[in-house]
C-alpha cells in the first residue's frame, strides 16, 4: 500500500508560489539550492504531506489533472476569501454551483479545491 507523501508542483516563479502555498497551508519553507522550495507542514498535521515547488521554465497550459482538496479549520466560505486575499482567484471548471465545493486557481493559474467540509466516505 502507498501514501501520498509529497505533492509536488511545477511553478515559474518558484518565491511567488512559495509565498502563496506556505501562506495558504500554513507551512514552513525551505529554498532548495537548485531553484525550488520544500514546503513542511507543522508540527501537529502528523501525516500531511509536503509540498515540493519545482521551477519550470514553462506556463500551464490545460486544466490540471491532478489537484488539491483543501478543507478549512472554519467555515470554507471564510477560508475561501482568505485564500482570495492571498493571490488565489475564482476558476471555472465546469461547476454546476451545486457541488459542494469551491474551485479556485493560484496566483500561476492552477487549481484547486476548497470542501464545503471533509471528505465523506459514501
Amino acid at each position: 500500500m502507498a501514501r501520498v507523501a509529497q505533492y509536488t508542483l511545477d511553478v515559474t516563479d518558484v518565491d511567488r508560489m512559495a509565498t502563496f502555498w506556505s501562506a495558504a497551508l500554513g507551512y514552513r519553507v525551505e529554498q532548495g539550492g537548485d531553484g525550488s522550495a520544500k514546503l513542511y507542514p507543522p508540527p501537529d498535521a502528523i501525516g500531511a504531506p509536503t509540498v515540493w515547488l519545482q521551477g519550470s521554465g514553462t506556463p500551464k497550459r490545460d486544466k490540471n489533472r491532478l489537484h488539491l482538496d483543501l478543507v478549512a479549520d472554519g467555515e470554507a466560505a471564510d477560508e475561501v476569501d482568505r485564500l482570495v486575499k492571498l493571490g488565489a482567484r475564482p476558476a471555472d471548471v465546469g461547476q454546476t454551483g451545486e457541488e459542494g465545493f469551491v474551485v479556485l486557481a493560484d496566483p500561476e493559474d492552477n487549481e484547486f479545491c476548497v470542501l464545503d467540509g471533509p471528505p465523506r466516505r459514501h
